[in-house]
């Protein structure tokens, strides 16, 4: 860091909370790169106005994405990161790491890059934060003999992600890891090599709880759903309201469709199956006298995103139940029609959820080959009017 201070940026290390500051300094203490990067982004909060040029996706042999294009405004004056590249890296699945490969990545970042990451990125990536052109090729070379690939970035299918699922979660419905591992094998041409209108993000839960926050962080949610009844054990349930557990308003009066009773002489929850929503709270709040269903397997939600052209969109159902076994050839199936539909069809920066918004779900689903069922209505309608197709009119003499 040399004799370069920083007031503006020492203001963020105040406080509880830890300090992204604080961790550049650190790199900054060993790395040119990571110094640079200090005394441009104090210049920045000097200024307002921030100091990087839009670089783009930079390519490697063999990707078209994965690596993200960034370069310094004013090179003379910060020469090291003059280039400041950053590697996407496909995340395992669940985000399990061993100490040896973690040790491993970070030997290599440490010779190629800045030191910095970011552990993981709102795709689920390890995001690898500053190398140099020249340096590029040699860092995925060698991070492909550890066995880590690159990410998507770009007009790609963007890196899968997933809750730890089966592998630590007595709730969930799907092997969600299993799941990410495949398609992520089956997509490897459009994760790698961006060719569509823009990003496509697939992210799997493993119950309605939804850890990995797929409904809202994902064109495609996959979340896993049982379709009976939950499973209710009503000696487990009478010992814990006899335990004081207040069952009334923190699990029937919450439940919000209604579809829970209890009945005071037996001293037992009643369900009614048809009204559950799956919302999860009385399985939650009753661990172990309520569990979920035996026929289990996943919803699809479509059209989830962040803010960027449209406002932020929850995603909606599309599929109200789909089995799931390996090698999940039906939603494959589903995914093939949809990104097709969606490349066809987008305008230059369209996720598809806007594309859906902007044409119809009726368009959509008749595309993708879908009937039309009640649980895909996103919002109670709001136009009075309904429209029919010509050829769904009987004609009359």
């Amino acid at each position: 860091m040399g004799d370069r201070k920083t007031p503006l940026l020492d203001e963020l290390e105040k406080g509880d909370w830890p300090s992204f500051v604080t961790e550049i300094k650190r790199a900054a203490a060993k790395n040119q790169g990571a110094a640079d990067l200090l005394a441009q982004l104090e210049c920045s909060y000097e200024e307002k106005i921030g100091h990087w040029k839009h670089g783009g996706i930079v390519g490697v042999k063999g990707y078209g994405g994965g690596v993200v294009g960034r370069y310094s405004d004013e090179p003379e004056k910060f020469p090291n990161i003059r280039e400041f590249h950053t590697i996407r890296v496909n995340q395992p699945a669940g985000f399990f790491y061993t100490a040896k490969k973690l040790r491993q990545l970070t030997a290599i970042w440490d010779k190629y890059g800045s030191g910095l990451y970011n552990m993981h990125g709102s795709t689920g990536d390890c995001i690898l934060l500053g190398t140099s052109t020249e340096n590029l090729q040699p860092c995925v070379d060698e991070l492909a003999e550890i066995g880590f690939d690159l990410g998507g970035s770009g007009g790609a299918m963007r890196t899968l992600g997933c809750c730890v699922g089966q592998a630590r979660c007595e709730k969930a419905c799907i092997d969600s890891m299993g799941i990410v591992h495949e398609l992520t094998l089956h997509y490897q041409e459009v994760i790698h090599r961006p060719s569509w209108p823009y990003k496509f993000k697939i992210k799997v839960s493993a119950c309605p709880n939804d850890c990995a926050a797929a409904s809202a962080r994902s064109d495609l949610a996959v979340m896993g759903m049982w379709r009976d009844s939950i499973i209710i054990d009503d000696e487990a349930v009478r010992q814990t309201v006899d335990g004081g557990f207040d069952i009334f308003n923190r699990v029937i009066r919450k439940c919000p469709s209604e579809a829970l009773d209890w009945n005071q002489e037996e001293k037992r929850l009643i369900v009614r199956p048809e009204d559950c929503v799956h919302c999860m709270n009385c399985v939650n709040m009753l661990p172990r006298a309520i569990s979920i269903g035996h026929q289990r397997g996943a919803t699809l939600l479509i059209g989830g995103k962040a803010p960027v052209v449209k406002g932020a969109m929850i995603g909606w159902v599309l599929v109200p139940f789909m089995s799931m076994e390996p090698p999940y050839t039906e939603l494959k199936e589903i995914i093939d029609k949809i990104t097709d539909w969606w490349a066809d069809h987008a305008k230059n920066r369209e996720r598809v959820g806007e594309l859906i918004d902007r044409l119809g779900l009726a368009v959509f689903l008749d595309a993708i080959g879908l009937k039309p069922l009640p649980q895909m209505v996103r919002a109670p309608r709001s136009n009075p009017y309904i429209f029919w197709k010509t050829e769904e009119v009987e004609r009359r003499g």
